[in-house]
């Protein structure tokens, strides 16, 4: 009999580990396993009034890099090419982003003309950060805070304004307990290698323009090389990825099973896994975990207590995402949209003005559509007090942030409010330590266990596709393409 690899959690992770496992030239039997009856994780679309389109996670992915080309590589080998929809490069929403500080929106400089130019909320225009950031030594410190090391290199207004932004946008987190090396390793590792992170970045894309040629190639990613996207989403939302993936997988022979939790992990003597899932269980000669690390913590068995002790430090932060249409509204400005540093706001993260960069996905007629995103410190001492967590308070919340920020002053046609709890991993200072020493346990006691998703080596869609890429590749133990 062939092998069988297991893989649990049926997110975009476990989706591309079983994608990359069934297209193996000698495929193992594969059995996807998820909790839910809902494959994509937190990728979710919803069809609203008039065929708008709701996005309650992610909403646009990027295809900068060679993690980007491989995700719209297996868009065009899914059969989606006329799905995407393109943010090109002279879009308003791939070059126009805002702060929102002292009650009122700033765009973010760019360009040199932009460096040089008084650009609020800053005191002064960025060039002198830039001025400093080249006089500066390189960092001692193994890993640094996100808001230590900016403030250190680029100075307190970029730290406090700008990173801190950044880490509540891209994280939901705070800047002063995430790591750099692991939420931003480019920019560590510009600075190690180049002293210099602006030295670094624009060697690395130096590095990377001339090494091009080496990365997958498809009609689809030379069209957006050409256009320069900025991102891209697909017609009826990117649910549609997961929901392909689901039907290539099914025509392959991968067995889907939804609506069964993992209930435990137990190695037997002969080397291979059982997988209880209740009045059931499955055998493995291999497990992929694509759950979160503090779940899997909870189902590893008893000899693999240090590994679950690692993984049960590694937290996540709880996201309410509200998404408002509009009619007859317009915006101030036209862009991707806006965040808010935690200064001026502890519980509105963004907002996202969704009908500018996708405006086929407006529905008929044609409504705005924006998505207030809240978490950071407000949501955390809420749940913290146990506080009932009502629908109608983050409805709340999120109109009169879009009415006192984007003067949308007269109620939504339509309103969606979802909490997502859970659902951002925190990489805090030492975060790199924690998977040295999981990786270092897996191999001292070969365990047949590879561990993929957001958890561990980064949260944006691409990162969850590659880290599913990698998994497979390591249980077939075969080298993967660089």
């Amino acid at each position: 009999m062939g092998r069988t690899v297991v893989v649990l959690g049926g997110g975009i992770s476990g989706l591309s580990a079983s994608y990359h496992l069934s297209r193996a030239p000698n495929p193992p039997k594969v059995v996807l396993v998820e909790g839910s009856k809902h494959l994509g994780g937190w990728i979710r679309s919803i069809r609203g009034p008039g065929g708008a389109i709701f996005e309650l996670g992610p909403r646009g992915i990027r295809p900068a890099g060679a993690l980007g080309a491989r995700t719209l590589l297996m868009v065009s080998e899914l059969g989606l090419d006329s799905e995407v929809l393109p943010v090109r490069g002279d879009h308003p929403a791939a070059q126009n982003r805002f702060l929102y500080v002292g009650g009122a929106l700033h765009a973010l400089p760019s360009g040199i003309r932009g460096l040089l130019r008084p650009s609020p909320p800053f005191s002064k225009p960025l060039f002198w950060a830039g001025l400093r950031e080249l006089t500066t030594s390189r960092g001692k410190d193994p890993d640094e805070t996100v808001h230590s090391f900016a403030e250190r290199r680029l100075g307190p207004e970029v730290a406090s304004l700008a990173m801190d932004s950044l880490c509540r946008g891209v994280f939901a987190g705070n800047s002063r307990e995430l790591s750099v090396r692991s939420c931003f390793p480019s920019l560590f590792q510009a600075e190690q290698t180049h002293r210099s992170i602006l030295l670094g970045l624009l060697l690395g894309a130096a590095f990377s323009t001339a090494g091009r040629s080496s990365q997958p190639d498809s009609v689809l990613l030379r069209q957006a090389r050409a256009e320069r996207w900025s991102q891209w989403s697909l017609r009826e939302g990117l649910e549609m990825l997961p929901q392909a993936l689901n039907t290539h997988l099914t025509n392959r022979g991968v067995t889907i099973l939804r609506g069964q939790p993992v209930c435990g992990l137990s190695l037997q003597a002969e080397g291979y896994w059982k997988v209880s899932l209740g009045d059931s269980c499955l055998e493995a000669d291999h497990v992929i975990s694509a759950l979160p690390a503090s779940v899997l913590s909870k189902l590893l068995p008893a000899e693999a207590a240090p590994l679950a002790c690692v993984l049960s430090t590694i937290s996540a932060v709880s996201v309410a995402v509200v998404n408002l249409q509009y009619r007859g509204a317009h915006l101030p400005v036209q862009g991707f949209g806006h965040l808010v540093p935690s200064s001026e706001d502890p519980g509105i993260l963004g907002i996202v003005y969704d009908s500018v960069a996708f405006p086929e996905q407006d529905g008929s007629p044609p409504g705005l559509r924006v998505t207030v995103m809240l978490g950071g410190s407000w949501l955390q001492t809420l749940e913290a007090s146990g506080c009932v967590l009502s629908q109608e308070l983050f409805q709340k919340q999120a109109q009169e942030a879009a009415a006192t920020q984007l003067g949308l002053k007269e109620p939504p046609s339509h309103c969606l409010v979802h909490l997502h709890r859970n659902c951002i991993p925190q990489y805090t200072l030492g975060h790199w330590k924690k998977l040295e020493s999981a990786t270092h346990f897996l191999a001292a006691h070969r365990l047949p266990l590879t561990l993929a998703g957001a958890s561990y080596q980064g949260v944006a869609v691409n990162d969850c596709i590659e880290s599913g890429r990698q998994a497979a590749a390591q249980a077939l133990g075969s080298e993967i393409d660089s």
